[in-house]
Formats: structure tokens, sequence, C-alpha cells
């Protein structure tokens, strides 16, 4: 997976929006400004995506290119590799995971604006 086709895919859900408000270096993506996915530009080789803590220790657990979270709450976030060690399918999976749990975090008004 390259960059463009992560903010391809993020750009279909709604509400998103990303930046760079660490540096140049790290993209991150936000629904209605808070934070769903984090990726390195420098070398785009992992991404942090969000995960449901009983969820994330089986992800862990069944591939190792899954690991808590780099520079995150461990419990819930993952670092997951993006450069083929991770099937497509479940890495955009993972993606619509996180955003779905930050977007069922926001408050009713905040979500009902995104519908």
């Amino acid at each position: 997976m390259t960059i463009e086709e992560l903010q391809a895919h993020c750009s279909t859900k709604s509400g998103v929006s990303w930046d760079a408000p660490f540096g140049p270096d790290v993209l991150v993506f936000r629904v209605a400004g808070k934070i769903f996915a984090l990726a390195p530009l420098d070398v785009f080789a992992t991404i942090n995506l969000k995960c449901d803590p009983e969820r994330a220790i089986e992800l862990r657990e069944r591939y190792p290119g899954i690991v808590p979270g780099y520079h995150m709450n461990k419990r819930h976030w993952n670092t997951v590799e993006v450069t083929g060690s991770v099937p497509r399918k479940l890495l955009l999976e993972l993606v619509d995971h996180s955003y779905a749990l930050v977007r069922a975090s926001l408050p009713k008004k905040v979500r009902e604006q995104l519908d």
C-alpha cells in the first residue's frame, strides 16, 4: 500500500481530514478532529491504528507485522506493516475499524453531522 492509496481510502469516509501537526514526517488522519491513524512519511512502511484491545491482542498473536502501537497507548493502538506482511484486505479493514472506533467516541451531535 502507498500513502496515496491510504489517503484515497480514507477520503471516502465522512468527516476525514489529514495534516502534519508533528512535523513533515508524520501524516495524521482525523475524523471530526480526532486522530484515528498516523503514518510516517519518510519511509511509509507502517501505520498506527486504533484497535479494540481484545482484537489488538488477537491480531498481534496472529500476524508478526502487527505490534503494539509505537509511541502510542499500547492497549488501544497497533503499529501495522503496510509492506505486504499484513494482507491488504485486512489492512483496509483495520483502517475502517480504527475510523469506526474513533467516530463512535464522538458526541452524538457530531456523529449526526457526519451522516
